[in-house]
């Protein structure tokens, strides 16, 4: 990941609504959410989560796909890992293993995408 990527992905997440809908996300897994689900449990108006949708996406943090009526949104496991990596990249005086060890527990629980999701 690049600086400006990394900045782009920060600056989405720099707003109240957003970093609630990207963190539901992270928690739905792989599978996603419905804009409808995401939008009644955080409590936000359709146009005003569209608005929202639209900024994580372009700041690749969520995609999306369709079925039938619906659209579902996922985060990004990929770019997240990504930005999270840009930021720990020179940590710990040229000993990254002290920032890896840390964000492997804090990472225990994560869920990945399964090799059937692509």
């Amino acid at each position: 990941m690049e600086t400006k990527e990394a900045v782009t992905a920060l600056a989405a997440l720099a707003q109240e609504t957003r970093l609630s809908v990207f963190r539901l996300l992270v928690q739905a897994g792989p599978e996603g959410m419905s804009v409808g689900s995401i939008g009644e449990k955080l409590g936000v108006a359709p146009a005003t989560l569209s608005f929202h949708l639209k900024e994580l996406s372009h700041a690749g943090l969520v995609t999306s796909r369709q079925e039938s009526r619906f659209i579902y949104y996922m985060a990004d496991f990929a770019q997240m890992a990504a930005l999270m990596t840009f930021l720990t990249r020179n940590c710990c005086k040229g000993m990254p293993q002290e920032c890896l060890a840390v964000m492997e527990t804090a990472l225990a629980g994560c869920c990945a995408p399964t090799s059937s999701q692509t």
